[in-house]
């Protein structure tokens, strides 16, 4: 599938289900994620796998959102490692890790699977009980699997601007 079929077919599933995800899926999502470019190369990044009963029971402390998925996936940024342009002062950790980010949910789609992009988290809450996430940001978490039977598009999903209200020829 080409990259625009791609991004057309994907939307923020919320409803996963029950269905096991293989592990050579979620690796070569992985290697996807790693394989994003990243600001002078720096990769500021860090990706949690959360697959235990134990992680995923503590991470719904922190965010509900996760649609039954059994595995899911955090993205965080580490400001001071990431490339900072000189001209302004603008740290590039939190677009590095979005790059990242869009990697996985578009990976995810390619896979046969579902996701959706969350960022509602209780982010103290979530470093609280993840201290290894505790210097970074987190920017996004991905709930992994198969779509659920009656899983569909929200109708806000199909709306998106023309080319003529979001692209400006100067």
């Amino acid at each position: 599938m080409d990259l625009l079929s791609l991004s057309k077919a994907r939307y923020s599933c919320r409803k996963i289900s029950d269905k096991p995800v293989e592990q050579e899926k979620i690796d070569r999502i992985i290697a996807t994620a790693i394989s994003a470019p990243t600001a002078k190369n720096l990769q500021p990044y860090k990706l949690w796998l959360l697959k235990s009963e134990e992680a995923l029971e503590n991470f719904k402390q922190a965010c509900h959102f996760t649609f039954g998925a059994k595995i899911l996936i955090v993205v965080g940024a580490k400001p001071s490692d990431a490339f900072v342009r000189p001209f302004d002062g603008h740290n590039f950790a939190d677009i590095d890790a979005a790059i990242i980010a869009t990697h996985i949910m578009l990976a995810v789609e390619a896979e046969g699977l579902n996701s959706t992009w969350v960022g509602y988290i209780d982010t103290p809450k979530l470093k609280e009980l993840f201290p290894q996430m505790s210097e970074y940001e987190i920017v996004a978490a991905f709930p992994i699997g198969y779509a659920a039977d009656d899983a569909k598009p929200s109708p806000r999903h199909f709306e998106r601007r023309s080319v003529e209200q979001a692209v400006e020829v100067l």
